[in-house]
């Protein structure tokens, strides 16, 4: 057993040294922006019809009204990176899995942005399996998505992690001063004495506990060293058991459906607390569900659903979860390690409005 984890250390390390993809905040301000796209259940593009919709919206709503509001939100954030976080496509009503991933994903290419995605419990439900799902994924132009960590023994299929690079010229442009982690939740149970979704197993914990404790030493030991770990973000599908925490007097947003998670607790929050990087956990699955709130010192944060051919709530506009990173400056203007994080979503109505803005995560408050 000890061999067996000191060879995962290793190959985290050798993992964690090449995450980047090409990732670094802005020189002008000092900022990475990310935003999330939950749930988009995209199928056959005009054929497929909108579900929970007003009546007046019905005539001629489809798949491409999520094109439209992809489009319109990419346009309005420009964003640094896209993440897709599962059921990017909805398998039972899709003719072909490959040609409506695609077409889901399409404006982000069209638009020549670097992306990343997870799989939720509904992309493989149609003619790709789930480890086909996540190989065409790794096969599209512009994307950050990764299969697997080479060489690990891991379950599921997309867990990587992505390194962001400091401003360009300055003492930190070659260290990670962000790191970004990706996950399968899997999808629904294969134990047969445990009902409903799947989890975050044993060997993608121990991946993710090495590849943290390998970025924050390189961070706090090569030069320049730093004081602090650089702070972290996690992206998946199912929400963990402990999103149920919250209540409308400690979180921002709404909780209308019941939290998805999975019957049993993996552990996986814990695992984050014990590392110490992660800032925000971000998720899907729960459609109607778009709030953030802090349990020990993590965000734990809903985007809401995008997709039209998605379940949601007539009348109850369709959201993207946008987050900015800020890096600090010296008195004399150099860009340092990042100062905070900030949160805000998007609504696809007619002002494309923004909402619920707060700050996650401040250096310092932790």
């Amino acid at each position: 057993m000890a061999a067996r984890l000191g060879l995962l250390l290793l190959l985290a390390v050798a993992a964690a040294a090449d995450g980047g993809g090409g990732l670094r905040f802005r020189r002008k301000s000092g900022t990475f922006k990310v935003l999330q796209v939950a749930d988009m259940h995209y199928a056959d593009g005009r054929r497929t019809p909108c579900e929970n919709v007003l009546p007046a919206q019905r005539r001629g709503c489809s798949d491409l009204n999520t094109t439209a509001f992809l489009y319109r939100v990419l346009r309005a954030e420009k964003p640094d990176l896209v993440v897709f976080t599962g059921d990017n496509i909805y398998g039972p009503d899709s003719t072909d899995a490959a040609k409506s991933m695609d077409a889901a994903i399409a404006p982000a290419i069209a638009m020549r942005l670097p992306w990343a995605a997870a799989i939720g419990n509904h992309d493989q439900e149609g003619t790709l399996s789930r480890e086909g799902v996540m190989r065409h994924l790794v096969g599209m132009n512009n994307t950050l998505s990764r299969f697997n960590p080479e060489g690990v023994e891991i379950d599921g299929y997309g867990n990587y992690n992505l390194e962001v690079g400091g401003v360009e010229g300055t003492p930190l442009a070659n260290k990670s001063v962000l790191n970004l982690y990706f996950l399968d939740s899997g999808d629904y149970s294969t134990v047969p004495s445990i009902p409903g979704y799947g989890w975050i197993k044993t060997s993608q914990q121990a991946w993710f506990k090495q590849t943290s404790a390998s970025l924050q030493a390189n961070y706090t030991n090569e030069q320049p060293k730093q004081k602090e770990a650089a702070p972290a973000l996690a992206y998946f599908h199912i929400p963990l058991p402990e999103f149920g925490s919250f209540t409308t007097s400690n979180m921002t947003g709404v909780r209308q459906d019941p939290i998805s998670s999975a019957s049993i607790n993996s552990g996986f929050f814990t695992s984050m607390v014990e590392a110490g990087d992660v800032k925000a956990a971000f998720v899907g699955h729960d459609h109607l569900n778009d709030f953030c709130g802090n349990l020990t010192g993590i965000q734990l944060c809903y985007a809401g659903g995008f997709g039209y051919h998605a379940y949601g709530m007539a009348g109850w506009s369709r959201r993207a979860r946008v987050v900015s990173v800020q890096l600090d400056k010296t008195q004399d203007g150099e860009w340092q390690g990042v100062q905070s994080i900030k949160t805000w979503k998007r609504l696809d109505d007619r002002r494309l409005t923004t909402i619920d803005t707060e700050v996650l995560w401040k250096r310092g408050s932790n």
